[in-house]
């Protein structure tokens, strides 16, 4: 049994991470700036330590460290900035090395390694150098496009209406991961530090285009659901940093190989999109 820190343990992939993690036997130190928010206390009700921890407050990331063995680290710039995101996940690794933690497992992006241009992946990409620079073992876990990420936003505002919103050529292929894998591949790669350390991993568990989504959303919602292509220059409107991405699936792809990961690791559950799909309740979801 380990002790194993998990940060952002109240968002999607630290909080899948650290069930998994439970789900094992490990004893899980869920870091969160926010440790009486609701998604804190169902972790603390599945048995795991809660610990105060933000990633601009170096004193207590070096409390919350003390004493464990491993440590998932998951960043994001959404909230910041890319800038902010490497400087939090620098600090991190640094306060793990002074703490003596055995293993870090990072999660960053497919292709994060691949000069794509993106800022998000590049900013991921900085932290990964500093991280294989760092001294501690490390494992670099990389997820494709997440597929909790059609069940918000202006994807969901367009389900509501029978339009399935996706900036991407209706038969481009994208490579696409949920959560509750990510999860499920991080906590393995914990649990078994010696088969995992040294290796950078892209994860996926499912290849589909827009076309073929939108058909397996109308199925999982029992309604029409049509592809559109939402227009690159209406998201760069928003984000460039996203418009930047969605260029990048649309022109090289993120090319994962998903049929190897499922042989390799039967132990994820490697959800197809249509598994996820007709897990969700849309009558909910599409309610808000």
């Amino acid at each position: 049994m380990l002790t194993i820190a998990v940060t952002g343990a109240t968002g999607a992939q630290g909080g899948a991470t650290a069930r998994a993690l439970l789900t094992m036997g490990h004893r899980v130190r869920a870091l969160t700036r926010f440790p009486d928010s609701p998604a804190a206390v169902a972790l603390r009700d599945l048995g795991a330590e809660i610990h105060h921890a933000d990633f601009d407050d170096r004193g207590s990331l070096g409390v919350a460290l003390a004493g464990v063995d491993s440590l998932f680290a998951v960043t994001t710039p959404f909230g910041t900035d890319t800038t902010a995101e490497t400087r939090h996940g620098v600090t991190l690794i640094d306060a793990a090395g002074a703490a003596h933690v055995g293993h870090i497992v990072f999660t960053s992006a497919a292709h994060a390694d691949r000069a794509t241009g993106i800022p998000h992946y590049d900013s991921k990409f900085a932290i990964e150098e500093h991280l294989r620079a760092s001294g501690v073992p490390w494992t670099v876990i990389a997820p494709a496009a997440f597929m909790d990420n059609y069940a918000t936003g202006w994807t969901l505002d367009g389900l509501r209406d029978g339009t399935f919103a996706w900036p991407m050529p209706a038969d481009r292929p994208l490579t696409l991961i949920c959560a509750e894998d990510i999860g499920a591949f991080a906590a393995l790669a914990l649990d078994r530090r010696a088969e995992f350390a040294g290796r950078r991993i892209d994860i996926a568990a499912d290849e589909l285009t827009p076309d073929r989504l939108a058909a397996a959303l109308a199925v999982a919602l029992d309604r029409p659901i049509a592809h559109h292509e939402v227009p690159l220059d209406y998201v760069r409107g928003h984000s460039e940093d996203l418009a930047a991405m969605f260029d990048y699936f649309a022109t090289v792809g993120l090319d994962v190989d998903v049929s190897g990961l499922r042989r390799e690791y039967p132990d994820v559950a490697w959800h197809s999109f249509t598994d996820w799909a007709e897990a969700q309740n849309w009558s909910a979801l599409l309610a808000r």
